[in-house]
């Protein structure tokens, strides 16, 4: 049964969502240290986590695609400009891209690593995932790639924005349901159009880059998990949404990373995966705009969740060059490699804070908003309830 549309519903604050992100950012840590090419933790137990985790990192992002275009679209103004919200938007991702650019290219100087200026150049600008080849996605600080896909997420969104307000109410279950589609149509088309070199590291050869790109990295592709979040603010908005709580949504999330673990590879890193997270998301900010309880909203995971783009941004190249230079060559004890990870972690989370304090918050509060003179003779008005702002 569907149920009525959220209390205050011009209230923008949603900090469970905020407090999610953080655990969708430690998802993608976890699969960086437990993942092979970085692996921290060495025997048995190493084995047991790289195949529990396997897909965590695929999870975390695909939350974070479908959060993007959630948030946005739920904290739309009316009045607000395409300009207006690029500027917003490069004033949040661009310095913490900036800063983390030049600190892989010291890294990589200090590692005496080749820097290919074609592939700096297409990271720099964050069109290193519009051509398929997997050095230029993964070079410099390769996490950014999915700032690639943002980058492009935030440039359609007017448009996008326009032509999903304008699907009426009855049809945006129709919609989602033609998003998925979508979804699950993209490995097939991957399968049957692209050929190239298989990857022997992948799914055991079956794939090659290509594949793996068109489903993975390629933004317009991605971009239906942005769409999808787009999609599910208003049908939230509507009172279209099931009534599921927080606890059944987050079953739902765990039920969903079992089935990605075993489904074929092109199915269990993007797209599709993303549906299991869907109502997660949206119990979430149910449960804020109706002001129901939530353990997602703690002081302490929200301003971990507020870090959490920092966070993302710093700890790849934490822990591979912390792998590089202290595990690589070594013989680690698996206890003492899960001392490792988890001291990567302290650093990765130590300079987050620091990205976020002394960078990405004072350029988001100089530049985020116009600046306007004030008006000469304020007219007196009645007050307004308090519109609230979500943090992303």
């Amino acid at each position: 049964m569907p149920q009525s549309s959220p209390s205050g519903a011009t209230a923008r604050k949603l900090p469970s969502l905020t407090g999610l992100r953080f655990i969708a950012a430690c998802l993608v840590f976890v699969f960086h240290v437990t993942f092979l090419p970085s692996r921290y933790i060495g025997g048995g137990l190493g084995d047991v986590l790289g195949d529990i985790l396997a897909k965590a990192g695929f999870y975390g992002v695909c939350f974070f695609f479908v959060l993007s275009g959630f948030v946005l679209t739920w904290s739309a103004r009316t009045d607000d400009t395409a300009p207006r919200l690029w500027r917003r938007r490069l004033v949040k991702i661009y310095p913490n891209h900036l800063v983390t650019f030049v600190l892989a290219a010291v890294l990589m100087t200090v590692a005496a690593e080749r820097i290919s200026g074609g592939q700096a150049l297409a990271n720099l600008f964050l069109v290193q995932t519009w051509l398929p080849d997997l050095a230029t996605a993964n070079s410099m600080n390769a996490v950014s790639w999915s700032l690639a896909c943002e980058a492009f997420f935030y440039l359609a969104f007017p448009l996008l924005l326009r032509a999903v307000k304008a699907v009426p109410a009855r049809l945006l279950w129709p919609a989602v349901a033609v998003v998925a589609a979508l979804m699950i149509a993209a490995p097939l088309v991957a399968r049957s159009t692209l050929s190239g070199a298989r990857l022997p590291g992948i799914a055991d050869g079956t794939y090659s880059f290509e594949q793996i790109w068109f489903v993975y990295f390629f933004p317009p592709v991605r971009a239906l998990e942005f769409v999808l979040g787009m999609l599910l603010a208003l049908i939230v908005r509507a009172g279209r949404w099931p009534r599921v709580s927080l606890a059944p949504a987050l079953a739902i999330a765990v039920a969903g990373y079992v089935v990605v673990s075993y489904v074929p590879y092109l199915f269990s890193v993007a797209g599709s995966t993303a549906l299991w997270l869907a109502p997660l998301v949206a119990a979430a900010a149910l449960a804020d705009a109706d002001g129901r309880r939530s353990p997602l909203r703690g002081r302490v995971l929200v301003r971990l969740g507020e870090v959490s783009f920092a966070f993302y941004m710093v700890h790849g190249l934490v822990v591979t060059y912390g792998h590089k230079w202290l595990v690589l060559d070594a013989s680690w004890s698996p206890a003492a490699g899960l001392g490792l990870a988890l001291a990567a972690f302290a650093v990765s989370l130590a300079l987050a804070h620091a990205l976020f304090s002394w960078v990405e918050t004072p350029l988001v509060n100089r530049f985020s908003t116009p600046r306007t003179r004030p008006p000469v003779a304020p007219t007196p008005v009645p007050a307004a309830p308090k519109v609230l702002e979500v943090r992303e």
